[in-house]
């Protein structure tokens, strides 16, 4: 029986650990949210301090630094023979783009340039008219480019290990085609085509086809959603697959264009220079990715611009003429583009370290401190300290 005035329900006996939670849950306040994590750059900062604005300061900066410390270099001359170098490369980089956005490569994009002009050279030679032996050549650069497809898309292959045996696969056939033999006797009315200039400006004519060719990949990458498709390929190819993408289909379709864009790139080769050979183009590709990660495409896949690029095929090319007009040897530019290309591998990933070092410095600092249990500043009143 209960005594006078006590209680007839008797409270659960409080523990020292209870006492010690009712602690910790005064000294952290749950109720209060954390700060806002800084956003990232929107509307014009986003613009002009994006990576494809970066790449077109550098670019500014050196042609600038160029005009004022090489002799010769600020003339439509060198305007003309600049631009003239760099055709071949800008034209393969729209395709290459789309292809390492999607975290895959092609490597056999100058075998295919080297086996169009081959080709041409055998063709023209045979006497078929000229009109004729260009589209069987840039039918050719299409069914290189849909081999590598089938192998990579259908049966499921590596692109890097398929790439880098079509790309001796085909530089053989060229030398097969052709030989050590080397024709030159083009129709000098396309080669003074290829090699003509709009007006005094120094800009070749051929550039207005490739600026209709970066404007066809720009678009299809930036404004369509199939160009949406291969960003969500490069980040994810299951989620891409479970959201309805059909990516075999669309890696098809991307080696059947760089294919295609290389066959052009070999064509304009042969008539600009007047000679087809099996060894032409020979190394454009180290160039052609070099440019491509250094424009901003991540090797991974992902991320990309189309902006960004001819950003970057540019400045590679004003580095190399800006040395050639030093007189510096050509293993010296091979050396150079070497170099550019690990830059634009390694530089993207540092960045990233550093952005996640940051972040969890923020984090650390933002986030509220949990006392150790037990610890002599976070005892309770009554509750016995440990010793």
């Amino acid at each position: 029986m209960s005594e006078p005035g006590s209680s007839t329900t008797r409270s659960s006996p409080v523990t020292p650990a209870d006492k010690i939670s009712s602690l910790d849950t005064r000294l952290i306040d749950t109720t209060k949210t954390l700060p806002t994590e800084p956003k990232g750059r929107t509307g014009a900062a986003r613009i002009l301090l994006g990576r494809d604005a970066i790449m077109i300061y550098l670019l500014l900066a050196f042609v600038l630094y160029a005009s004022i410390a090489i002799p010769r270099f600020a003339s439509p001359v060198t305007v003309g023979f600049l631009l003239l170098d760099v055709i071949p490369v800008l034209l393969i980089a729209m395709p290459m783009t789309l292809v390492i956005i999607t975290g895959e490569i092609d490597l056999s994009v100058a075998s295919i340039a080297g086996l169009t002009s081959a080709l041409m050279g055998v063709l023209w030679e045979s006497g078929l008219d000229i009109g004729v032996v260009l589209a069987i050549s840039l039918f050719a650069g299409v069914v290189a480019g849909a081999f590598n497809g089938f192998l990579i898309a259908v049966a499921g292959l590596p692109s890097l290990a398929v790439t880098i045996g079509t790309l001796a696969l085909y530089r053989g056939l060229a030398l097969v085609v052709i030989g050590d033999n080397a024709v030159a006797n083009f129709p000098p009315g396309l080669t003074a085509f290829f090699t003509s200039k709009i007006g005094a400006t120094g800009i070749p004519t051929v550039m207005i086809g490739v600026v209709v060719v970066a404007l066809f990949f720009g678009v299809l990458l930036h404004l369509t959603p199939f160009g949406r498709g291969l960003y969500a390929i490069g980040f994810s190819k299951e989620a891409a697959t479970f959201v309805g993408i059909r990516v075999s289909r669309a890696k098809f379709w991307l080696y059947v264009g760089t294919g295609s864009v290389s066959a052009l790139a070999g064509i304009y080769w042969t008539l600009r220079y007047s000679s087809a050979r099996s060894d032409n183009a020979s190394g454009l590709e180290l160039t052609v990715i070099a440019a491509v990660l250094l424009g901003g495409v991540s090797i991974f896949g992902g991320t990309g611009s189309i902006p960004g690029v001819i950003a970057g095929v540019l400045l590679i090319g004003t580095i190399n003429f800006s040395l050639r007009l030093e007189r510096i040897s050509d293993v010296v530019l091979i050396m150079v583009t070497g170099s550019l290309l690990i830059a634009s591998v390694v530089a993207p990933s540092v960045f990233e370290a550093l952005q996640r070092w940051r972040h969890g410095r923020r984090m650390h600092k933002t986030l509220p401190q949990v006392p150790a249990s037990g610890a002599t500043s976070a005892t309770a009143p009554g509750v016995q300290e440990r010793k």
